[in-house]
Order: C-alpha cells, then structure tokens, then sequence
C-alpha cells in the first residue's frame, strides 16, 4: 500500500485563517486576475478568453497594483485576503514582492479555477457573488498548492514546503505546535541526522528549528491572549511548562 501524501497546507492554512472578499478597491494582499490583449466586447471582459491570456496578479500592498498593470491588460477581477491566524504576520511578511503567474507556467489546480472564474463571468447568473466569494477561497489554496510546487524564492516558507524532508517537520509544527518537539523527533520525521536536518532547515527557512518552533508558539500565545483567555490555559495549548514561562517569553518580545 502506498504511504498517504503529505498534506503541506491544510495546517498552515488554519493557522492563517484567511477571509478572501471580492473588491472593487483592492486594500492590502490582494489576488487580481488579469487578461492581455484587447476584447471584441468591452462591456464583457472574460468574453472569447482563451486560457493563456489569463495570468495572476499577487499584490502584498495596494500601491504596488496600481503600478504593474501594462498598456495591453486589465484587471477583470480582484480579491482582498485577510489573514485572521497567528501565522499570518510572519507570513505577510516573507510576501512582501508582487508575483505575476501566467497560466501556461502555472499548476494545474490554478488554471482550472482561473477558467472557472472566467466562465462564471462571461454572463449574469443567479447566486453569482456567493459564488465568487467562494471561488476566492479556491483561488487563494490553489495559488498557495502552487507556490509550494514552483517556489518563488531560494528560500523561505514555499521553498522549504516543496522539499518534502523539511515539510515533514513544518507540518508537524504547524499542526501539534504544542507538542514537545525536540531536534532530535524533527529530524526523525525529516529522515536527516540533528545536525544535517539543523543546517538545513536554517538554510532554507533562514531560522533554526527551534526558534521556529518557538516563534509559532508566541504567535498563537499572543493571539489566544487578546481572547481574554487566562494564562494556564494558553500556556497548555502552546507547550509551555507554565504560566510563568509563557509570561517571561510574552515579555521578551512585547
């Protein structure tokens, strides 16, 4: 019997709880889908579209969208992304540049939604906002299913997710963050000695396992604490020995 697939995402993605909206004026990371060449039918943007005129614009700020458009495209339809979760600072922070995503370059689950989208709005149809809201969520996991599969960036989150050594130990973090995770149990999911697994996944996420592992923790710690949850509590969820410690580490990075 074949092993299951590692599922790099599902984790990572409730620690983001992402709200994806429609937008008319884009405010912060954004998805815009942008067509090339000119249309026969101006009041119909996604009329006729052929599939490799579509790209993906991912814009981290607003600013940068109002400049990346050229001369021969339009912007057909955008989306607003909050991300809700602890993850999401750190992950915001990593997406600082714009990425541009045509469709011949891109997985396959992303092009599907895209046509979606794009035969969805080639006329009116009954439930159609509930609808695009809805392909927005799809929109977005498909975006994310690519990045893992074509990084970006040399390094950081996407990278090391697509390298299924460290994307062992990255979804055993993001899913079990209270767990006690030590050098050693990580680099047995990685299938890598402590010092071979250590180097690397510095290398790749620019950040040892362990200060990882503990950045993940403050995140959720700072969150559930805006909750009005008591300490004791919040010091069991996230893996620290107590109250006591969770509070001096809250307090180093306040």
């Amino acid at each position: 019997m074949d092993a299951p697939r590692l599922d790099r995402l599902t984790a990572l993605l409730e620690g983001l709880s992402p709200k994806v909206t429609l937008a008319t004026k884009p405010d912060g990371f954004s998805l815009h889908i942008i067509k090339t060449g000119t249309s026969d039918h101006p009041t119909d943007s996604f009329s006729g579209i052929q599939q490799d005129a579509l790209s993906l614009l991912v814009c981290p700020a607003a600013s940068y969208f109002e400049n990346l458009l050229q001369a021969d495209q339009q912007c057909c339809m955008s989306f607003d992304v909050v991300f809700d979760g602890p993850m999401g600072p750190s992950f915001l922070a990593e997406q600082s540049k714009p990425i541009s995503i045509v469709m011949k370059d891109a997985d396959p689950s992303l092009v599907q939604v895209m046509m979606l989208i794009a035969n969805e709005m080639q006329a009116s149809r009954c439930g159609q906002p509930f609808f695009m809201n809805r392909a927005g969520d799809i929109l977005l996991v498909s975006l994310m299913r690519h990045l893992t599969s074509r990084p970006q960036q040399s390094t950081g989150l996407f990278q090391a997710l697509s390298d299924p050594r460290i994307a062992k130990s990255l979804v055993a973090m993001h899913s079990k963050p209270a767990h006690p995770w030590t050098l050693e149990s990580l680099a047995n999911l990685a299938g890598m000695s402590r010092t071979s697994f250590a180097n690397y996944f510095k290398e790749v996420m620019q950040v040892s396992p362990g200060k990882y592992l503990e950045n993940l923790r403050l995140a959720i710690a700072r969150q559930l604490v805006d909750t009005g949850i008591g300490l004791k509590q919040i010091a069991t969820r996230t893996g620290y020995s107590s109250p006591s410690t969770l509070s001096r580490a809250l307090g180093r990075v306040a």
